[in-house]
């Protein structure tokens, strides 16, 4: 895939569009489907407003595949090593639950495994070198997702 398009947005809106499709021809509407989208939808854009936030307060890029200038531990980065990509796993979860998609939500676990692996695993892989025992250390304290 090209490097220009390669960005965990656009996996996002790839996965919500398959899920929306999926679940316009296989609607499965619950009386909870609204308001726990809805829920889900606040809580992964507070969650993304806040980590980002956080990361530029420590003048560390949030953009992938660039070399970070500081290991941000603090915050909600206590509870995740990957808020911004949690956050987008949530955001996902949300929309199929507001567009009745249920049975699109399995493709939730699959977007976790899809980013981990573009994106996480080489970002870890800087991490470590950058910051050394302090960043494993962390780990140690602090899970990859939640």
């Amino acid at each position: 895939m090209a490097k220009e398009i390669d960005f965990p947005p656009v996996w996002l809106a790839g996965f919500a569009a398959l899920g929306g499709a999926i679940g316009r021809f296989l609607p499965i509407v619950t009386p909870v489907n609204d308001g726990l989208g809805a829920l889900l939808i606040v809580v992964a854009l507070v969650l993304m407003i806040v980590a980002a936030a956080q990361m530029m307060l420590a003048r560390t890029s949030v953009i992938p595949r660039r070399d970070p200038d500081a290991l941000v531990q603090g915050g909600v980065f206590r509870f995740s090593r990957n808020p911004i990509y949690l956050a987008d796993a949530i955001l996902l979860a949300g929309l199929l639950f507001a567009w009745d998609a249920l049975v699109a939500l399995p493709l939730v676990a699959i977007f976790v495994v899809v980013i981990q692996r573009r994106f996480i695993l080489d970002e870890e892989a800087r991490l470590s070198r950058r910051f050394g025992e302090d960043y494993l250390d962390y780990t140690a304290r602090v899970r990859r997702w939640l």
